[in-house]
């Protein structure tokens, strides 16, 4: 049903090094960039995530309560998604572990303070 979600960013630059790094862990890439918008997939799979300033001009923030969760091959993409987060300048929101006794789930905070999740089944 998501065809794309987007995130806020008042630096791009930034952004990207952190998303390539991430999303790299759990099998995305970069497919596009241009000066408005980056977005990222994994083969295989329509939906996409953007980076973008907000078009209204004002400052990105992020919202109290959202959070984007990624659905990975096994524990060991989530430990590598936890790992290339903190190391390209996010912050620790949930060490990886078992949740609810179903799966294998790490949070962290994007450099913008949006909160993102990767789980596999456990």
């Amino acid at each position: 049903m998501i065809a794309y979600s987007t995130l806020g960013t008042n630096d791009m630059d930034r952004s990207i090094e952190f998303y390539d790094a991430v999303f790299g862990a759990i099998g995305g890439s970069r497919e596009l960039t241009t000066p408005e918008w980056t977005q990222y997939g994994r083969k295989g799979e329509r939906a996409k995530v953007c980076l973008t300033p907000p078009h209204d001009g004002n400052k990105a923030t992020r919202g109290n309560g959202a959070m984007l969760a990624f659905e990975t091959t096994g524990r060991s993409a989530v430990d590598a998604f936890h790992a290339a987060a903190l190391t390209h300048g996010g912050a620790d929101a949930g060490q990886p572990g078992i949740r609810e006794g179903t799966h294998y789930v790490a949070y962290v905070h994007d450099p913008d303070g949006n909160k993102l999740c990767a789980f596999a089944a456990k």
